[in-house]
């Protein structure tokens, strides 16, 4: 099980340079496999509505959420505390230590080009380790 980290949606969406490689993923991933945080989602909401990408923002949830292919998990009140453990304990800021908490909390592997999880007890993998 995976939790995507909001940058691996952000290279998709925003057609950067490993977009490609992001699909491709998306699509060999196995069913109900692929996780993304409610912070992730309104993350992603905030960078294309600031490009004024709305209909990126649109086609991200009839491609990653209506489809199925990604299912939505959140953090609830009482799990924000740890968020201060996580960022305190391995130099993270706030929303990198939401998706470590969320990742720590349901068991899931972290999947991030962000490499300040590297500090971290669980880590993360890359698209490269997964695929290969």
């Amino acid at each position: 099980m995976y939790l995507l980290d909001t940058n691996i949606i952000l290279e998709l969406f925003l057609d950067q340079q490993q977009a490609d490689k992001v699909e491709r993923f998306l699509q060999q991933a196995p069913a109900d496999s692929l996780h993304l945080t409610e912070f992730s989602l309104y993350s992603l909401g905030v960078v294309l509505f600031r490009l004024k990408s709305y209909d990126a923002f649109l086609r991200a949830l009839d491609d990653l959420l209506h489809s199925g292919v990604v299912n939505v998990i959140r953090l609830e009140t009482e799990d924000l505390p740890l968020l201060a453990d996580a960022a305190r304990n391995f130099g993270l800021d706030f929303d990198d230590s939401y998706q470590y908490v969320a990742a720590e909390k349901h068991d899931f592997t972290l999947v991030s080009f962000d490499r300040d999880f590297e500090r971290t007890i669980r880590g993360r993998k890359t698209l490269d380790e997964i695929m290969n």
